[in-house]
């Protein structure tokens, strides 16, 4: 998919992907719950992003290999950036033209609360199994 272009809800922040992957995770871990007060289904955009009006984002460091940015204006949850590679993960809900999605990965499968399941089949990777990928990332 090519060429999407998204804003946050009040404008302030507009969003230009060159490349988005179809096949779109979803994470589990208590930091993505507590954030979207679910979990955290992600397009992944590439390093080939542009962004207009970067100075109404702020950036949470929220773990050692990421950042969490969000609009200052109306809270907007823009993206999860990976240090090492500058790679963008963006919520699939900021593209809702977007076609042909599917739930690829689920990633820490074992902090999945008991509350809901989906019935999609898919690769699942645990804490420890993200722990250590990221571990080698750094």
């Amino acid at each position: 998919m090519s060429n999407s272009t998204t804003n946050c809800l009040c404008g302030a922040v507009k969003i230009t992907v060159e490349n988005i992957n179809p096949n779109f995770t979803v994470c589990h871990c208590q930091s993505c719950r507590a954030w979207g007060g679910a979990p955290f289904f992600a397009v992944k955009c590439g390093t080939k992003v542009e962004i207009e009006g970067d100075n109404k984002i702020n950036i949470f460091k929220s773990s050692s290999w990421a950042s969490r940015g969000f609009c200052t204006e109306c809270g907007t949850h823009l993206f999860y950036k990976l240090d090492a590679t500058g790679e963008y993960n963006m919520p699939v809900g900021l593209f809702p033209d977007l076609k042909g999605l599917k739930m690829d990965m689920q990633y820490f499968s074992d902090m999945r609360p008991s509350y809901y399941c989906f019935s999609n089949e898919t690769k699942e990777m645990t804490t420890d199994e993200i722990m250590t990928y990221f571990a080698t990332q750094m």
